[in-house]
């Protein structure tokens, strides 16, 4: 069954716009981006969480990789797992402390634009 796509809006990370596709909602986080087959560069997908959680992320049924971003309440990087492959899984990523927003986007695209632990994120 084609799963509902999700509202999208742009947020800025290190002078960088990325379309984002808003995943908040339990069945939309548990999706994610399971089953796809790519990720075009300058966009990615935005986890959105009630309050500070510790934000667990698996690659369950991903075809490509990505790098994971934490984002805490404050709207700054606190985790980044880089180029993390689909055969990771069952493996699941946290965060160092409780993250509010998860980032995914195309594996390299962190480094790309120079986001680290620390940055802020305009959302």
């Amino acid at each position: 069954m084609p799963s509902a796509k999700n509202a999208t809006r742009s947020i800025e990370v290190e002078d960088t716009t990325i379309i984002v596709e808003v995943a908040d909602t339990e069945s939309s986080r548990e999706r994610g981006l399971s089953g796809r087959r790519s990720l075009l560069r300058g966009n990615g997908m935005l986890f959105v969480f009630e309050s500070g959680a510790t934000a667990g992320i698996w690659m369950k049924d991903m075809q490509f990789p990505i790098d994971i971003i934490w984002i805490n309440a404050s709207s700054t990087v606190i985790t980044i797992a880089h180029d993390v492959s689909p055969d990771t899984y069952p493996n699941i990523f946290y965060p160092s402390s409780p993250a509010r927003y998860v980032l995914e986007v195309p594996a390299g695209f962190a480094k790309q634009i120079g986001v680290a632990e620390g940055t802020k994120i305009v959302l």
